[in-house]
């Protein structure tokens, strides 16, 4: 087995992570370029490799045996913006860090992923799930997307029509799954734009903190949301960084079920029966009425900074299930147990975030 230069073995992965678990990879790439992706998905399948792509692992549990196989990171550089009318397209290589392309969007005055600020990974992860937060979702700016056909290793592109967003979802995660690599998106923002506040949080806390009627649009406006959007993340432990110990974790853990009207009768019945008269919390969602997953969880028993061995739930947010020096069989053990008890109090099965990468 002839390796080529850019391709190492015995690569611990929890330095690759978020959460800081998992084991050595039989074999480790740092992909910079598409020559390098297809070379790298070549030596997998003539080794007959099973093969991991890798971003910036925020979204990632790699198991404590590691991964025996090919582990390829996409570290495709580069961004361009482009005059579009009224609006600009921003061209972002896989590779990026994601919110470094924030702050360089609103520094250019473009409006449209502002309330996503200080969510870690790459660019190229963003559309697989459909990342939002904060009453925005990237396939709200999404005009197209380059990727690589594992088989093929010819490059398709995409329109955003055709990428079949849902809540957390899209082609790519679901019938598509591992089925191609993305290596670039493009992005269409609003000049000068204002941002649009829809998550009642981020709005009550502007309120207190900022007075966005009075800010000029573009930069001053833009800034003053992300200012607003990272102090609520850091409350929530929910920016990387290594001087807070209950950052070590995948960001929120469960999504929050959308259910239809008939479900949350049913839930709200359930409810009703355990004596509570409180209302349950809501949001819209399309046809669909979204419960807070942090809400079941909290009320199924598990507080937030409940810790089980190395793993616990952070002290500041329900959903964040973080490492504590602990394990990925710890982690997702108690993973296991809160759906369980989920399940039991509401007939809710919570659905898992974090992509599980078995040995």
């Amino acid at each position: 087995m002839v390796l080529p230069p850019f391709i190492h073995v015995n690569v611990p992965l929890s330095e690759y992570t978020t959460i800081g678990l998992g084991g050595p990879a039989m074999h480790f790439a740092v992909c910079e370029n598409l020559g390098q992706i297809r070379e790298g998905l070549t030596f997998a399948r003539d080794n007959r490799l099973r093969v991991h792509i890798l971003g910036g692992g925020s979204n990632v549990i790699f198991a404590d045996e590691g991964f025996k196989g090919l582990v390829a990171q996409i570290a495709l550089r580069g961004v361009t913006f482009y005059e579009a009318g009224d609006s600009v397209d921003v061209i972002a290589s896989a590779g990026e860090p994601w919110d470094q392309l924030v702050r360089s969007c609103i520094d250019r005055h473009l409006a449209g992923v502002e309330c996503l600020s200080g969510i870690p990974g790459f660019v190229g992860a963003t559309p697989i799930q459909n990342v939002g937060a904060y009453g925005q979702e990237v396939r709200e700016t999404i005009v197209s997307l380059k990727a690589i056909q594992r088989d093929t290793l010819e490059l398709t592109e995409f329109s955003g029509a055709e990428c079949g967003f849902t809540y957390r979802q899209s082609r790519f995660k679901s019938n598509d799954a591992e089925e191609y690599i993305i290596t670039e998106v493009t992005f269409r923002l609003r000049k000068n734009g204002r941002p649009e506040i829809r998550y009642p949080e981020l709005g009550t806390y502007l309120e207190s903190h900022a007075n966005l009627s009075a800010l000029e649009s573009g930069r001053p406006v833009l800034e003053a949301v992300r200012r607003a959007v990272l102090a609520l993340r850091r409350k929530k432990s929910m920016v990387v960084d290594p001087a807070d110990p209950d950052s070590r974790s995948v960001g929120s853990f469960f999504m929050n079920p959308v259910l239809t009207g008939e479900e949350f009768l049913r839930l709200e019945e359930r409810w009703k029966q355990r004596g509570m008269t409180d209302p349950i919390p809501t949001f819209q969602a399309g046809t669909g009425i979204k419960v807070p997953a942090a809400w079941l969880v909290e009320k199924s028993g598990f507080r937030k900074g409940h810790r089980s061995g190395g793993v616990g739930i952070s002290p500041n947010h329900a959903l964040a299930l973080v490492n504590y020096n602990g394990s990925a069989h710890e982690i997702l053990q108690l993973a296991a147990e809160i759906q369980a008890g989920v399940l039991e109090r509401f007939g809710i099965r919570l659905e898992r975030e974090p992509v599980v990468v078995t040995p």
